[in-house]
């Protein structure tokens, strides 16, 4: 199973992106994706989750700002990401379970 986080980009404050994690490989169903953050020299965080394609759950950095969603005809998820401030400038993953390897990553800065 391979995670591909893609989306990310240069935006200006304000601005909004839309993350996308691509699932491949052989793998059961995903009944939760957490969507994750690592500013340079900070540790990684937990922003978002989905659970079930539905319930969603949101770090208060983000809350109100950020929505995670998922395609149900195919294992891609989503993390729409609006009102964009320059300390939302870091890496973002998608990952689930204990034992998958951790994706590249996307990279997002906000900066005028």
């Amino acid at each position: 199973v391979q995670l591909v986080e893609s989306g990310g980009g240069l935006v200006q404050p304000g601005g909004s992106l839309r993350l996308s994690c691509m699932v491949s490989g052989d793998s059961p169903y995903i009944s939760r994706m957490d969507w994750y953050r690592q500013a340079p020299g900070k540790q990684r965080e937990l922003i978002a989750s989905i659970i079930n394609g539905g319930e969603t759950n949101y770090a208060d950095s983000v809350k109100g700002r950020f929505t995670a969603s998922k395609d149900n005809h195919n294992d891609t998820f989503y993390l729409l990401m609006t009102s964009l401030k320059p300390e939302d400038t870091a890496t973002y993953y998608c990952h689930y379970g204990a034992k998958i390897p951790w994706g590249q990553g996307t990279q997002v800065t906000v900066s005028s």
